[in-house]
């Protein structure tokens, strides 16, 4: 209860999202509109995540809706200046690990220069004092240990798009230590699991790539079917990032650190174990294994997430089972129709916010 009143400080309060048009960023959007924020979005011009965004762009959600390139310092130097953000979620991304090895150059400049340009700009601003940087849970250095890793663990990176999380990670620490704190501005890197929601088209996930499946009759192709991990419906995490976001307009220096934000711990559980549970609440369908077509591409086969600091901090904790979460998922994919993701969206959000009361 006591948390959900906290939501209450976004209204009237002018939110920066960077990467408003992908799967996270328009659910994120969905949610400060509800609660009442004025929502700045800049992005990319064409997103290939972009399903909800091109949905909901024409009702009234986004107070700006600013097209531009986070690589570029000039353009997002300009909409600090233009609209003067009192706080920001920087979600701009190249978010995948396997399109990290065909374009790893560009996932270093999106994750790494992108980051640098924003925080750049939170330093230059004289409104802005609060922000929160969206990382990843990949961004530790991954021992496929049974352990969960925790905020003071070792960063590291195999791939390009961990490694460029772990930069990023390093880039928050040295601004913030450098420069933000003796301005009183306060950053919070934020890292989450494997995220899943209705809205998800992007390549190479394993939501997506079941529900594609199932819509066109073929057989879900699974890479790394005991490959295990940290599964969480999206409204979980965005949920610790609002509040996070409270506790730093507050000036609270807690809070101005790393947090993880991770399911309970039965619902890390291997990749065969969603898609059983996906064709269990689609009503039919059948996967099989292809990890012998593969390219020989690196990708972690263990990873989970110690959310202790979050719970004993901000009150905050998992509410979805792993069945309540990807049952939210199918029901979401299953009655998109007619252009309705804001409904489904905020239905959602809304159910969840009467299941923290009860």
């Amino acid at each position: 209860m006591e948390n959900l009143e906290r939501l209450k400080k976004y209204r009237g309060i002018t939110v920066l999202i960077t990467g408003h048009t992908g799967f996270k960023g328009a659910w994120l959007s969905i949610w400060l509109h509800h609660l009442g924020a004025k929502v700045i979005g800049f992005s990319l011009d064409k997103h290939d995540n972009d399903a909800i965004y091109s949905q909901i762009k024409n009702k009234g959600i986004f107070y700006a809706d600013e097209k531009g390139d986070i690589r570029n310092y000039k353009e997002i130097r300009n909409i600090f200046e233009k609209y003067g953000p009192d706080i920001v979620f920087h979600l701009a991304a190249q978010a995948l690990v396997r399109e990290s090895y065909k374009e790893p150059k560009f996932t270093f400049e999106t994750n790494v220069l992108g980051t640098v340009n924003v925080l750049e700009c939170i330093k230059e601003s004289k409104n802005t004092k609060s922000a929160i940087i969206i990382t990843t849970d990949k961004c530790y250095k991954n021992k496929e240990q049974i352990w969960p890793y925790r905020e003071k663990d070792e960063l590291g990176g195999y791939d390009p798009y961990s490694c460029s999380k772990a930069c990023a990670e390093l880039i928050i620490a040295c601004y913030r230590n450098s420069f933000l704190t003796q301005g009183n501005k306060l950053v919070s890197s934020v890292r989450a699991g494997n995220v899943i929601g209705g809205g998800d088209w992007a390549k190479d996930r394993i939501i997506p790539d079941c529900i594609k499946a199932l819509l066109e009759n073929k057989n879900i192709a699974i890479r790394n079917p005991d490959a295990v991990r940290p599964w969480q419906h999206v409204i979980e995490p965005l949920y610790g990032y609002l509040l996070i976001g409270t506790k730093l307009m507050d000036g609270d220096k807690r809070y101005d650190e790393a947090f993880n934000f991770g399911p309970k711990f039965e619902s890390v559980v291997p990749v065969k174990k969603i898609a059983d549970l996906i064709i269990k609440n689609w009503g039919f369908g059948e996967w099989v294994d292809v990890h012998k077509n593969n390219e020989n591409l690196h990708e972690a086969t263990l990873l989970n997430l110690d959310i202790t600091k979050s719970m004993m901090l901000l009150s905050w904790k998992p509410i979805f089972s792993i069945e309540e979460s990807i049952k939210n998922t199918i029901d979401w994919y299953k009655n998109n129709k007619d252009n309705n993701a804001y409904e489904l969206c905020i239905k959602q959000i809304k159910d969840y916010e009467n299941k923290i009361l009860k």
